[in-house]
């Protein structure tokens, strides 16, 4: 009697999940694990793509540490985060909620909230690019300029470059998060509304005591995803500026845009990985903190 055969029905169950589930974990380990791990080990290394690898322990993060430009980086990073997140969430909270209540063309007005998240990204950047140029090109300063305002350097002031490159980010967004509102508003029984109105409860005192609470795992959700996407902003600002990626003086330059110039232009892979490695610990740490503080007590 073979092996298999001795098997009771239940473990022949377990053998055949197992085998089912060796490929894709298989798959998962070489295209996830061993880049991070390929990573991590890089960030200790000098390679140029071309030579071969030299160990030069933690030289690639003493380098980074006391970059200027990576603190200012840094910095760009966690502003598209601590104003992208909250703003974008705002904002699509109070249009789901909204168009929960609409039953006129509810299907169009939700699809086209939704087409901007569809949309390529490099066309979208472009498009908004258009947007903010001079007078006579640019939509924003010719509508400025019907008015008597002076035009505004959008993609070319320290001061307005990196609030332009956020909008159209958090625009993009919008649509996926309202969806997913628009879900978690569903999946709230209707029990919970009518017993509160037939109290008395006012529609504010209904938001904040039944609605938001309700709703806490799709907040938590997409504060995570949304904190991800925003740590992890590119395409935006490399079309934008890309006559100057990442300025002017570097005011929107993210940590993933310095990674791509250091790996790709500069062809410096140790410090691009060592990079890496810093954005991959912040993004764990961000999102850790953010599931332990929203956690359900």
């Amino acid at each position: 009697m073979n092996f298999y055969g001795a098997l009771t029905i239940k473990q022949k169950q377990v053998v055949w999940a197992w085998t089912f589930l060796a490929l894709p974990t298989i798959f998962y380990c070489l295209i996830r694990f061993y880049p991070t791990l390929n990573a991590i080990t890089l960030s200790f290394q000098e390679w140029n793509l071309l030579g071969t690898r030299t160990w030069t322990g933690i030289d690639n993060y003493t380098k980074l540490f006391a970059d200027p430009v990576f603190w200012k980086v840094f910095k760009n990073t966690f502003i598209y985060l601590l104003l992208g997140t909250p703003i974008s969430l705002l904002i699509s909270f109070v249009i789901a909620y909204n168009l929960d209540k609409v039953r006129f063309m509810h299907g169009t007005i939700r699809a086209l909230y939704f087409l901007p998240f569809m949309t390529s990204t490099v066309a979208m950047a472009w498009l908004w690019r258009w947007f903010y140029q001079p007078v006579p090109i640019g939509l924003f300063n010719n509508a400025l300029a019907t008015i008597g305002i002076p035009q505004i350097e959008f993609l070319n002031s320290t001061t307005w470059a990196l609030p332009s490159i956020l909008a159209p980010a958090v625009w993009a967004g919008l649509g996926f998060q309202i969806i997913i509102f628009m879900a978690g508003l569903r999946a709230i029984p209707q029990t919970y509304y009518e017993a509160a109105r037939i109290d008395g409860v006012g529609s504010w005192t209904i938001l904040w005591r039944i609605t938001l609470p309700l709703l806490k795992p799709t907040i938590v959700f997409l504060v995570v995803l949304s904190s991800i996407g925003f740590l992890r902003i590119f395409d935006q600002v490399f079309n934008m500026t890309t006559n100057n990626p990442g300025g002017p003086l570097n005011s929107t330059k993210p940590l993933v845009l310095m990674i791509y110039q250091t790996a790709f232009s500069s062809f410096d892979m140790g410090y691009a990985a060592a990079q890496t490695v810093v954005l991959f610990t912040v993004l764990l740490i961000v999102s850790l903190t953010q599931l332990y503080i929203m956690r359900d007590k």
